[in-house]
């Protein structure tokens, strides 16, 4: 399979991004008040109960440290593709149940991750310059409201492994509102499971104060386009999930802009898993049987 390689222009002013509470009908952004609230890490869920990327990996990415622009990363809340010469994720995949949703609340603790390889550049909360002048948010993959069970959940979350630069209003409108369709709908009303990849492509976003290729000297690459794939299963469906992924299962697929000028409606950046292959050079969902792929990879979402 080819992947894609995106490069990094250098810029020579350090540029921050920030995070945000995403609010579906406004769009407003602060910055952090206070210091950063750290939760002392335990032990998460074990490796055998993690389910992150049973449909597949899309890269390919592997462990190895060589492997700068592919490089696996369990959290066990989520898996990462990550890209040391970007500063961003390819991809982040996660798997949601109803019972991944708990009373925990926003930790926004944003810090960097321990489990970069030795060496690795390490983008941190503190890396860039104010929001104010540069208008990105400190966009999550895996978003933290997917993950409130527990205080260590919702941590895990703000690793920087798991971040972007976010336009506003793509990441607290047009993302956000998918994400709650995803939430309240798909699981809490309805009752199903979702596995679901969230991705990057190509370099170039509009914030709320220009276009940027780049941040933190060159350092964290801003991407140009956000991508989606959700895959919807019932409930409890348990060890065997892969074959309950049937030519009538429902799966949503997006690819949205990276821009302040994007609207609002999701509904109206889908597409199918099989074009956003084509962009990326991924194999999304390999782990379901071919024959299956065929059909629910070709078709557009229209619910």
């Amino acid at each position: 399979m080819k992947h894609i390689k995106l490069t990094v222009a250098a810029l020579s002013v350090i540029l921050l991004i920030t995070s945000c509470k995403k609010d579906p009908n406004l769009v407003t952004t602060t910055d952090p008040v206070g210091a950063p609230i750290i939760v002392a890490p335990v032990a998460p869920p074990t490796a055998s109960t993690d389910s992150s990327i049973i449909l597949g990996n899309p890269s390919g990415a592997s462990d190895d440290a060589l492997d700068t622009s592919n490089f696996l990363m369990r959290e066990l809340y989520y898996a990462v593709s990550y890209n040391r010469d970007l500063g961003r994720p390819n991809w982040v995949s996660w798997h949601v149940v109803p019972s991944d949703y708990g009373a925990v609340s926003r930790l926004e603790d944003f810090r960097e991750n321990p489990n970069l390889p030795s060496g690795w550049y390490q983008v941190t909360a503190t890396s860039f310059a104010p929001y104010t002048t540069y208008g990105f948010d400190k966009g999550h993959m895996c978003p933290s409201a997917d993950r409130t069970s527990s205080p260590e959940a919702n941590s895990s979350t703000f690793l920087m492994t798991n971040i972007i630069a976010q336009a506003p209003n793509n990441n607290q409108l047009t993302w956000a509102r998918l994400e709650n369709y995803c939430r309240d709908s798909l699981v809490k009303r309805y009752g199903n499971e979702l596995y679901i990849i969230a991705g990057t492509l190509d370099e170039g976003g509009i914030g709320k104060y220009g276009p940027y290729s780049t941040l933190d000297n060159g350092r964290v690459s801003v991407p140009a386009f956000v991508w989606k794939v959700i895959v919807v299963i019932p409930s409890g469906s348990g060890p065997n999930d892969i074959s309950n992924v049937k030519n009538t299962t429902r799966v949503i697929s997006v690819m949205m802009p990276n821009d302040q000028n994007i609207g609002t409606n999701w509904r109206q950046y889908r597409t199918s898993v099989d074009a956003i292959e084509q962009q990326t050079g991924y194999d999304i969902i390999s782990k379901v049987s071919p024959s299956v792929q065929n059909v629910i990879e070709a078709r557009i979402d229209n619910l």
